[in-house]
């Protein structure tokens, strides 16, 4: 069986712990500014990932109605009338993890 080496950049993120992000911001051009708890402010690009699951966030005010889940993760109800608690389909996220490691540092 072949091993594989983790990344150095994702070896270097678990090293330290995973981050909190503390506040997400929507802007205009379908990018996210993100505040973690570590004092980084990096920028989240969606403009490719608008398809699919994601494809009901081109809507430029469904896109503006992003928060944290109780999980910490960035996330969009898909129907603000639906309890997304009891009907998990109802919401989109991302992960933590993967959004601080696909992310551009801002400061």
């Amino acid at each position: 069986m072949k091993t594989i080496e983790m990344p150095k950049e994702i070896k270097e993120y678990f090293a330290t712990g995973p981050r909190t992000i503390e506040k997400v911001i929507p802007n205009e051009d379908y990018s996210l500014t993100i505040h973690f708890d570590n004092g980084e402010i990096r920028a989240y690009d969606m403009n490719d990932m608008l398809f699919g699951v994601f494809e009901v966030l081109k809507d430029r005010a469904k896109f503006k109605k992003v928060f944290l889940d109780e999980y910490g993760n960035i996330a969009w109800d898909i129907d603000e009338n639906i309890d997304s608690s009891i009907h998990w389909n109802n919401r989109i996220d991302l992960c933590v993890d993967s959004v601080y490691l696909e992310s551009k540092p801002l400061n």
